[in-house]
């Protein structure tokens, strides 16, 4: 996986192209809008298998041609699912009109306990000492505050309920204390798996998940939930 931490624009798909053939051990003889460049091809390369997958994401226009043009893997952060469903049903027909197919990656938080009740309670400590005005000044400190999806984040939290959830199991309580992806899947370990499945069922295949503290949520989350997933090899410790 490569995850490019760029603006969307024609720049970041001319960014996308020569960097896909210089991973490919390509040599690179581009002449575009924003790049103009010739290079032999690189000495360093992947061992194996060439150009990493680009995850790329982003809820903007911009954004959407980009990946729809040159991402390996549609990458979102949290939503309804009638909210993904949406997104990757125009991510689909983008793809589509350049000849190519995309996956789909999903970015959450995860709380899970033994029971609801244990996992909402959890939920609710860590923002049970913030105040909106902190909140608010640390979100703003970050370089996404304006994005579309930070304003899609922002919308999931003006949907929820009294107790923060948008739909059930999706909390967006932990945005209020951090920027980009703000909700979080809470549930006890069927409900967990359940959401996760949904997810899949709509055509997510990538999950990138993690919680607070995140070694003790990974732990709660590996001993609940992953021996019931089909997943990738684990990497040794």
């Amino acid at each position: 996986m490569l995850a490019l931490i760029v603006g969307p624009g024609r720049g970041v798909l001319e960014v996308m192209h020569v960097l896909r053939d210089l991973l490919d051990a390509k040599p690179v003889d581009f002449h575009g809008e924003f790049m103009n460049i010739t290079l032999d091809p690189p000495r360093l390369r992947p061992v194996r298998g060439g150009c990493p997958p680009f995850y790329f994401g982003g809820l903007s226009e911009a954004a959407r041609e980009v990946a729809a043009q040159a991402a390996d893997v549609f990458l979102m952060w949290p939503d309804t699912l009638s909210g993904v469903g949406t997104v990757l049903e125009d991510m689909r027909a983008r793809a589509a009109r350049y000849g190519r197919k995309l996956r789909f990656g999903y970015r959450a938080h995860v709380i899970v306990r033994a029971t609801e009740t244990e996992a909402r309670a959890a939920a609710q400590r860590l923002v049970s000492r913030l105040d909106d005005r902190t909140g608010d000044t640390i979100r703003r400190r970050s370089l996404d505050t304006s994005s579309a999806g930070t304003q899609r984040q922002n919308e999931l939290r003006g949907i929820a309920d009294d107790n923060g959830y948008a739909e059930p199991n999706l909390w967006t309580g932990i945005g209020r204390a951090r920027s980009g992806a703000g909700a979080t899947i809470v549930g006890d370990p069927d409900q967990v798996l359940a959401k996760i499945r949904a997810y899949a069922d709509l055509g997510m295949d990538a999950f990138i998940l993690s919680g607070y503290p995140h070694a003790a949520e990974a732990d709660l989350f590996a001993r609940h939930v992953l021996p019931r997933l089909d997943h990738a090899p684990l990497l040794p410790r």
